[in-house]
């Protein structure tokens, strides 16, 4: 199993539980996701605290199930949709959603950590997209990363693949709280706690409201990615950027 999940006191903890493979994103993973955040739902969370086990929040994609699928563009137009369900899901619950980022959030996993409405993290967590080194455009909710980080830092992460770190992403608004690797636990219950204790009520309907003013149809703009990545994966640079990333050589894009 890729996902742990535990319910207690008005809050639902997820955590990637792969962590030797570097919770990397696939169609098992991003299932056993939605059915959690479903099961969040029906448990009646208050609060969804999403979390990592491992070196790393989350590598992004799994590109070895991308360059072993028969067809690499309906593989990832699938695996995209998939991901993006669980996306909506988190922008849209009532709970409150709580990240946890303990180390590298790469590629899909960046959007993912960022989809949630407190994003606390380690001082040892960076921020990087990656998908144009491979040839692919971005997924998994970056375009609504514009309204966090502005449109100009959005493109330099996108183009330029930089590697925001946990202080710079605090400073850039992305990141509400930076603390000690060993202090992050302890700082996710803080806010837990202070979250639980607040009204519900008051949370979902300000949540709502402040979501709709940044983006109040967030579901279109991940149909747009998919729609791109879907036709970025069937291109010949696509299928040479996951061809050499997995024969760990430079590509040599048309």
């Amino acid at each position: 199993m890729s996902i742990d999940y535990s319910f207690a006191d008005g809050c639902a903890r997820i955590t990637l539980a792969d962590g030797d493979r570097g919770n990397a994103i696939n169609t098992a993973s991003v299932a056993e996701l939605f059915t959690a955040l479903r099961r969040a739902d029906t448990d009646g969370a208050r609060v969804i605290v999403l979390a990592a086990e491992g070196r790393f929040f989350s590598v992004g994609g799994d590109l070895a199930s991308f360059g072993g699928a028969d067809d690499m563009a309906v593989y990832i137009d699938d695996l995209a949709e998939a991901l993006h369900r669980c996306v909506s899901e988190l922008l849209r619950s009532d709970a409150v959603v709580v990240s946890a980022v303990q180390g590298m959030a790469a590629g899909a996993g960046f959007p993912l950590a960022a989809a949630a409405d407190i994003v606390l993290a380690a001082d040892t967590a960076k921020f990087t997209l990656g998908y144009t080194k491979i040839g692919l455009s971005v997924d998994g909710g970056t375009s609504l990363l514009v309204h966090t980080l502005g449109l100009h830092r959005t493109l330099r992460l996108a183009l330029l693949n930089d590697v925001l770190t946990a202080e710079e992403a605090a400073a850039a608004g992305l990141v509400a709280r930076v603390v000690p690797a060993a202090e992050l636990a302890g700082a996710v219950d803080d806010v837990v706690a202070t979250l639980l204790a607040g009204a519900a009520g008051s949370f979902a309907a300000t949540k709502r409201l402040l979501r709709a003013a940044a983006e109040e149809s967030p579901e279109g703009r991940l149909r747009a990615e998919s729609l791109a990545i879907r036709a970025n994966a069937g291109s010949p640079d696509g299928r040479e950027g996951v061809t050499a990333f997995l024969e760990k050589r430079p590509p040599s894009f048309s």
